[in-house]
């Protein structure tokens, strides 16, 4: 069996419960890397470790709120300390709010701005020391088409999204004397537990299903894993020359001003 493109190396991925997150997870371990997953729900951090370990990967599952300081502090000793240090950061966990802007909370607006951005922030500036004790280290964080374009009754989302891809910019142009590469991934519509969730909840899911697979110029939905390859990717020797990109998977969406592909 052929050696793993991140053998030897630890990662550490937030938000590796489920969707996304799992699926960077699942990947980097499956190329050798030792992955600290971190996730605020314990139980889906240890289901994803479970499908590590039974892939013959190694897992350690860290339970931490990304938006708080202290758990961030917490969890990047703890990664060192139990999988002997850090190579690569993702900056995955994210949430998302449905409300026309009007009736967000001050607190709802915050609390998505806090896991969305102030997160990357907080998980960077505490890797750093780890990072930079080693060569050829990486940090990943995810963007979306919607760091581009808006929707409507997701104000704080879009918002925050556009404001990882500068940030990732600025973390690019900082840390490059450090031989660290900072990229950013943009997925479009990715089928994950959370995509399901939203779309169950509107009057014929079905029908929302279709119209949101008819805007995709492949015609599909992506999966976790389809956006796992480009963080793979974005964290490897082959994207070597690469840093303070945003890098866009959407399997087309963002090519059109227009695409409906049941208007032929």
């Amino acid at each position: 069996m052929a050696e793993g493109r991140l053998q030897g190396r630890v990662a550490l991925v937030s938000g590796a419960g489920s969707g996304i997150g799992q699926g960077i997870a699942e990947l980097f371990a499956a190329e050798g890397a030792k992955v600290a997953l971190v996730d605020i729900d314990a139980s889906s951090a240890a289901t994803t470790a479970e499908r590590i370990r039974a892939a013959g990967g190694d897992a350690l599952v860290i339970q931490a709120d990304v938006s708080n300081e202290e758990h961030v502090r917490s969890a990047v000793k703890e990664t060192v300390s139990e999988l002997g240090g850090l190579h690569h950061l993702v900056n995955n966990a994210g949430i998302v709010l449905v409300k026309p802007m009007e009736e967000n909370s001050l607190e709802e607006w915050e609390h998505v701005m806090s896991v969305n951005v102030t997160s990357v922030f907080l998980m960077t500036k505490h890797a750093l020391r780890a990072l930079r004790k080693t060569k050829n280290s990486t940090i990943v964080n995810l963007g979306s088409i919607s760091s581009y374009v808006a929707q409507a009754n997701t104000a704080s989302y879009v918002t925050s999204k556009a404001a990882v891809t500068m940030l990732t910019k600025a973390m690019a142009l900082e840390y490059a004397r450090f031989g660290i590469r900072v990229n950013a991934v943009c997925p479009g519509i990715t089928d994950t537990p959370l995509f399901r969730h939203h779309v169950g909840k509107t009057p014929d899911p079905k029908a929302t299903l279709a119209a949101r697979a008819a805007r995709v110029p492949l015609g599909r939905f992506l999966t976790p894993l389809d956006i796992a390859k480009a963080a793979l990717y974005l964290s490897t020797e082959d994207s070597s020359g690469i840093t303070g990109i945003a890098h866009v998977v959407d399997a087309g969406y963002l090519s059109a001003g227009e695409w409906d592909s049941r208007l032929g």
